[in-house]
């Protein structure tokens, strides 16, 4: 039979254990959320940027070919499932007019510098993470993203970024081909980032990567699907 000191060690075991269990989902959702921000503020108006999405067809050879047919039919898939999952997520979101989001291109076209930044120096990190960080998502568009303030109206921004790409028939021969050689070669890959952005001070609040080999872009349904695993833990409205 144990001893008392026998079961309080097997007691003070169990306690770390669950504690163990409970902290490291916790440290995983901190990962994508800037330090001291847990949550939107109840009735905070968001804008979503127009997505920033293109499509490419993997030759024989491996070489990307952009295909503008598939991405514009991507960008009308993508650009509806934001706004049905920002419902969803009961946001008071609008979007930008034609001309503004024309206007305000450059700020797309930072974010994807800094959403790339972050990918690389922060989720895949390792070797790659930069000191002056200390493994906190530490990163702002800065007063670049004052005249999208003052053109939405909104406290808040939601940019994505998206490329996808498909193996073309000539890919999948070459694939097929090596593969019985032994030699494994990629076909397409899905990559995705989104930024949730204080207007008010350019800071990236929220940040999340998609990254793997399977999803289509080119059909309703499965663009739906990207969208609902990219914008997963998205941050709850108090």
């Amino acid at each position: 039979m144990a001893s008392v000191n026998q079961r309080i060690v097997r007691l003070r075991l169990a306690v770390f254990a669950l504690a163990l269990l409970i902290a490291i989902p916790a440290a995983a959702e901190s990962r994508n959320l800037a330090p001291d921000f847990t949550s939107l503020p109840k009735g905070a108006n968001l804008v979503i940027m127009p997505p920033d999405v293109e499509l490419f067809s993997i030759s024989g050879g491996g070489i990307p070919e952009p295909r503008a047919d598939w991405t514009d039919a991507a960008n009308g898939y993508i650009h509806g499932a934001l706004g049905e999952k920002t419902i969803e997520l009961g946001l008071n979101a609008r979007e930008l007019s034609e001309k503004d989001a024309d206007d305000l291109a450059e700020i797309n076209t930072l974010h994807a510098a800094v959403a790339r930044s972050i990918a690389l120096h922060h989720i895949q990190g390792g070797n790659l993470a930069l000191p002056t960080k200390d493994h906190k998502l530490d990163w702002s568009l800065g007063d670049a993203v004052q005249p999208l303030r003052e053109r939405s109206g909104a406290d808040y921004a939601l940019f994505t970024w998206i490329r996808d790409s498909y193996a073309s028939s000539e890919r999948k021969v070459a694939m097929f081909a090596l593969a019985l050689l032994g030699v494994g070669v990629p076909g397409g890959v899905q990559v995705g980032y989104a930024s949730l952005v204080d207007l008010h001070t350019g800071r990236v609040l929220w940040f999340n990567r998609l990254l793997r080999g399977t999803g289509d872009l080119r059909e309703a349904e499965p663009a739906v699907e990207t969208v609902k695993v990219l914008l997963a833990q998205f941050p709850e409205s108090k």
